[in-house]
């Protein structure tokens, strides 16, 4: 199963559009997944006319009708295993240990919120932020996740869509 994994679209803003790669990805995969800050419905609906589930939760930025119909955290499951999503992470003193705590037995864990892409490996599971495909801020590039789930394990790759 392959897994595209975005977040802090911030979209719609004013002529503001996924990049194509991103695009491509989205279609081609089995699901996808978005951490939050997706801004308005408008997209929402946007992202799911692409073909595959959507599955995500709300972001601060989400416009309050988003937020209400969108849950704040959530577990997916998928190819055997459990992938918990949060937008906001908390602080970066003891974000894994907080990240393991709230979802236990995750294979992954992904969250939003800063931007900043992060594929890390914490005892028996991934730590993840996909970054943002339309707004860098301080990161080096905007980028996505793809994650390939078979039988349980989860291989997460950081795809570079440019400055």
């Amino acid at each position: 199963m392959l897994i595209a994994v975005i977040s802090d679209t911030h979209m719609p803003k004013g002529s503001r559009v996924l990049p194509d790669a991103c695009v491509e990805r989205l279609r081609r995969a089995d699901l996808i997944l978005h951490a939050g800050d997706l801004t308005g419905a408008a997209f929402l609906a946007e992202l799911s006319a692409l073909g595959p589930p959507v599955a995500t939760v709300y972001g601060n930025m989400d416009e309050p009708a988003l937020q209400a119909t969108l849950p704040r955290e959530r577990v997916v499951e998928a190819a055997d295993a459990r992938i918990g999503m949060i937008h906001i992470p908390g602080p970066r003193a003891a974000r894994a240990e907080r990240l393991l705590a709230r979802f236990p037995g995750c294979g992954a864990i992904l969250y939003g919120h800063t931007h900043t892409p992060e594929v890390e490996r914490v005892e028996d599971t991934w730590i993840l932020n996909p970054g943002s495909p339309t707004e860098r801020r301080k990161a080096p590039e905007r980028t996505m996740l793809e994650l390939a789930v078979e039988a349980g394990r989860i291989a997460p790759t950081l795809v570079s869509l440019g400055t």
